[in-house]
């Protein structure tokens, strides 16, 4: 089956989910929090807790979900007598005050199509009504959901490439959209079977990397399953191509991965894995790419995502979804996913 599913695998792109710290009485727990609020430009912050009661500063080498890239002080557009902004008004105040701020970090080098997305780190209601108006500006490595995934080191030497390890299956979603990583024994929309990372040099357009990725797809393929027999299972291989906005910036690395046949321009889910389970041990990132995310609870004041769960505008696919001719059995055809 011939064809491209554009846009079936932008996983992590530049979008302006916001987080916020809650509030509450002053105890042990308040004091982590004012330790987040003091986090300067270049530090990492963590937590668990989907209100983020308990974040605080660590090591940007250890697992953190919020690496700061500069403050904003809001008080002019929000003076003191402003109600508390809603989610819709959260993404834009993130995106006129943060997203510049985050390009300069990076030296100009931020992958809009990459894993890294901009985020803040807004005030809660307390602080916000006694006044407070200063946002921490960050980068994130968010799922398609806008949940805040595990990064380690800084963004500033980490690939941006848009992958997950070998392993790892994503979710179809209600919409016919993927979603985040998921456990494969529930229907998913991928299974990540590998990576693989272009050489340095000139951009190759699309098509030239259809013909290296479907090669090596195939080959990565064959491995990862034992040689299974996809097209009696109605799966197929596929996988993602770098856009020259994201060459540009040094991200050169696509993922390799199976999906069942789509039925027209729609996705279909599938459960269950294809690897090999006498095959050899599978070759991760170190650090890894995550291989799950908890379920994400609506913490007080501004979600960690929008309301609608979608990427904002300024986010665009990262790639295209190439299904090789020679595993499907299916008529040429094109798609874009939904």
């Amino acid at each position: 089956m011939a064809g491209a599913f554009l846009g079936a695998f932008g996983l992590l792109m530049l979008a302006t989910f916001t987080s916020v710290l809650a509030g509450g009485p002053i105890t042990t727990k308040r004091e982590l929090v004012n330790a987040a609020y003091q986090a300067g430009v270049g530090e990492c912050l963590n937590w668990e807790k989907a209100d983020l009661s308990d974040a605080q500063k660590v090591d940007c080498a250890a697992a953190h979900k919020f690496e700061v890239t500069g403050t904003a002080d809001i008080t002019a557009a929000y003076p003191k007598e402003a109600p508390y902004p809603a989610a819709e008004a959260w993404e834009k105040i993130a995106q006129d005050n943060c997203a510049q701020a985050s390009t300069t970090y990076m030296a100009g080098k931020l992958d809009p199509l990459g894993k890294y997305g901009v985020s803040t780190l807004n005030p809660d209601e307390t602080r916000w009504s006694s006044g407070y108006r200063e946002l921490r500006c960050g980068l994130q490595v968010t799922a398609p959901s806008g949940a805040a995934l595990p990064s380690f080191g800084s963004a500033k030497t980490q690939d941006q490439s848009n992958v997950y390890d070998p392993g790892v299956c994503v979710a179809l979603t209600e919409d016919n959209k993927v979603g985040d990583p998921i456990e494969c024994a529930k229907p998913h929309a991928f299974e990540i079977v590998g990576v693989v990372e272009h050489p340095e040099g000139e951009f190759p357009a699309p098509e030239k990397q259809d013909t290296v990725m479907s090669e090596k797809c195939a080959a990565i393929a064959a491995e990862y399953t034992g040689g299974a027999d996809l097209k009696a299972k109605n799966l197929l291989i596929t996988w993602d191509t770098r856009a020259q906005e994201s060459w540009a910036v040094g991200s050169r690395k696509a993922n390799c991965k199976i999906g069942a046949v789509p039925q027209g321009e729609k996705l279909v889910a599938w459960e269950g894995s294809v690897r090999n389970p006498n095959g050899a041990p599978l070759t991760t990132a170190n650090p890894p790419q995550t291989t799950s995310v908890k379920p994400q609870d609506e913490p007080t004041g501004a979600p960690l995502h929008s309301e609608s769960g979608k990427p904002s505008e300024s986010g665009k696919p990262s790639g295209s979804d190439k299904p090789d001719p020679s595993s499907s059995g299916a008529p040429p055809s094109s798609a874009e996913n939904r």
